[in-house]
């Protein structure tokens, strides 16, 4: 199957939709299928308003037409809702060439947070951009829950999983760890607003709160809690010994619709705290951790999880079985249909 996707989060970006289309794309390559990614590094772009490491793509609807015309795909899905699949849609419409979206980020709130407006305002542009595709992929029932609630339809199952050979108990944790006061409480991914790290590094909790990652708001956190160890961006083995040498994760996020970072630390045996919102109410269980709207409270109760049960559940997230769901949400196309939106 040749499976054109177009999305405006890609790489140099580091955040789970860019991790999640990265190893969707090698795991569906390894099973046969040719996929052809379009994203904003092949066209000029700018940076977005107060989020300067994602480029917004300056690209007319033809353009990207005549990209995914080229390729001859037998599916396209639209990966996001910023500039380059809003391009993407239009020549899809145009062309009554059919397609798949997937929501992964809670938009609305989101863009809330950043701009002082009414998340209601923007559920309207979900619904808008979402409405015409064939199926709208989710991480979590809840997620598919609150999107059919807000009248987006066609709302269809895709999981997230972990590489398993690199996130597991035994990866070595970093040097620094051995220094830090325990329990250590780790943090990782975006250091922006809307991840409300704040609500992490205020809770009133003994040890060492660590932040791995980087981000826009970490300047300020960093001065406004000088306690925190903020250890910027790791990767690979490093990221891992991270996740399996902390005592605990937590996931301040009210804003995820998954937290692709909450089953890599359950797979490396630490329990998670976080708040009952969508995302850790679908993965969190009472076994490997602690939901509440006190994370002092949720952290001190996720701490006497037990880890071997953290590391058995946190394996059963598999990307092989992420994929296949992607592909069964796929619709496929006519090849005379691209002949005539060409």
């Amino acid at each position: 199957m040749r499976i054109a996707i177009v999305t405006d989060a890609w790489s140099p970006q580091v955040n789970g939709v860019v991790r999640t289309l990265q190893t969707i794309r090698a795991q569906l390559e390894a099973m046969g299928h040719v996929v052809e990614v379009i994203s904003p590094d092949l066209y000029g772009s700018i940076p977005c308003p107060t989020y300067p490491e994602i480029r917004l793509a300056l690209v007319r609807s033809r353009v990207v037409g005549q990209a995914i015309a080229a390729f001859r795909p037998d599916a396209v899905h639209l990966a996001t809702e910023g500039p380059l699949c809003l391009a993407a849609r239009r020549w899809c419409l145009r062309g009554g060439v059919p397609f798949t979206t997937a929501y992964h980020t809670h938009f609305p709130d989101y863009v809330a947070q950043r701009t002082g407006l009414p998340a209601a305002w923007f559920w309207r542009y979900i619904r808008w951009f979402h409405g015409p595709a064939q199926a709208v992929l989710v991480s979590t029932k809840s997620v598919r829950d609150q999107l059919r609630a807000h009248g987006v339809p066609n709302v269809r199952p895709w999981g997230r999983g972990v590489d398993l050979a690199a996130f597991t108990p035994d990866a070595a944790p970093p040097a620094a760890f051995a220094a830090m006061p325990r329990p250590i409480l780790l943090y990782v991914g975006r250091v922006a607003v809307e991840k409300n790290l704040d609500a992490f590094l205020a809770a009133d909790h003994p040890g060492t709160k660590v932040v791995v990652g980087d981000g826009p708001a970490r300047p300020a956190l960093e001065r406004a809690y000088p306690q925190a160890r903020f250890m910027g961006p790791l990767f690979g083995s490093d990221l891992a010994g991270a996740y399996a040498g902390a005592d605990l994760f937590v996931f301040p996020s009210r804003t995820d619709t998954f937290g692709l970072v909450m089953i890599e630390a359950l797979a490396c045996g630490t329990p998670v705290a976080a708040y009952p919102v969508t995302g850790p109410v679908d993965i969190v269980t009472p076994e490997t951790g602690a939901l509440g709207e006190d994370l002092s409270v949720a952290i001190a109760q996720a701490l006497t999880k037990d880890r071997a049960t953290c590391a058995a559940y946190g394996r059963s997230f598999s990307w092989d079985r992420s994929a296949r769901e992607f592909l069964a949400g796929l619709h496929a196309i006519a090849p005379q249909v691209i002949d005539s939106a060409a």
